[in-house]
């Protein structure tokens, strides 16, 4: 991974399946896109959303602080046209973007960033939109009641794993795996209502 490389040799092909969407097409201000359960699940995931919590590296992937020019991978007007809490141990000033999306930068334990994210959020939910480290977290202190994990069939090699020491997760989810169209596998586990 790199700051010109995000996803390492991987590069956009984690998200093509989404792109390919009509929900991934008219994301980026075009027309047409796939229907079917790819489309469904995406917009599910992105439908009621007031609020998203990312890792520091989903912002930018290099160490330290991150630079005070930077506004992201999304250009001018990210995708999210939410507020966006992003964790990082060097926080800085919030970065209000074109389209409604807005950045604050927060030390903050999990539920600590949820509790400001549901503020933000108001009668919304709030997405937990990765990476790796993050949703381990909030997985690790219990707080998330649905999860969306696509996996896509591409050969990484190395990296952060997500499911290594979270046996028993099916104990606190219900999970179930849905085929894509695209030939991805969509994870989804969700809380069972009390």
């Amino acid at each position: 991974m790199s700051v010109e490389q995000p996803f390492g040799h991987a590069g956009t092909r984690l998200h093509e399946w989404m792109f390919d969407t009509a929900m991934g097409h008219r994301m980026f201000g075009r027309e047409g896109g796939s229907t079917g359960v790819d489309n469904d699940l995406a917009e599910e995931s992105w439908e009621g959303i007031g609020c998203e919590i990312m890792g520091r590296g989903k912002f930018h992937t290099a160490s330290g602080p991150i630079p005070p020019d930077w506004e992201g991978y999304w250009g001018p007007n990210p995708p999210f046209h939410t507020p966006v809490v992003v964790l990082t141990r060097h926080p800085r000033e919030d970065l209000a973007m074109e389209g409604g999306t807005t950045f604050h930068f927060r030390d903050a334990d999990p539920a600590e960033a949820l509790a400001e994210a549901r503020r933000l959020a108001g009668d919304l939910d709030v997405r937990l939109g990765g990476g790796v480290r993050t949703l381990r977290t909030f997985l690790d202190a219990d707080l998330v009641d649905h999860l969306h994990v696509v996996v896509v069939p591409v050969v990484l090699g190395r990296g952060e794993r997500l499911w290594d020491g979270l046996e028993g997760l099916e104990e606190r989810l219900d999970v179930r795996m849905v085929a894509g169209d695209s030939g991805v596998t969509h994870v989804i586990g969700t809380r069972p209502s009390a």
